[in-house]
């Protein structure tokens, strides 16, 4: 199963930093994310995307979760010369996360 499969995602920048939300379909599913997604599950799966820290927040009434991502656009917008200066692919690679759900 891939994290698409039960949540969906926005993402926006500011500067060097770039948040990812995470919102679930379905709230039931809420607490599995809040065991498999986490700050450091997020940063291995973006690997070398990501150069500094991973911070989750989570939103349990609103069935979401918010990482602010630190050093992830390579110096921000004007600085960068990556492809997707603003990051905003993240959140769909982030999507493509596996996810083992165990019984």
């Amino acid at each position: 199963m891939k994290l698409k499969d039960l949540a969906h995602s926005r993402t926006g920048d500011k500067g060097d930093i770039i948040n990812i939300s995470l919102i679930v379909f379905d709230e039931k599913d809420y607490q599995t994310l809040q065991k498999l997604v986490t700050a450091t599950a997020v940063k291995k799966f973006l690997g070398e995307m990501v150069l500094g820290e991973v911070i989750r927040y989570e939103l349990p009434n609103l069935g979401a979760m918010n990482f602010v991502i630190h050093k992830a656009l390579r110096g921000g917008v004007t600085r960068s010369l990556r492809l997707d200066k603003h990051g905003k692919t993240l959140s769909s690679y982030l999507l493509e996360m596996p996810l083992e759900i165990k019984n």
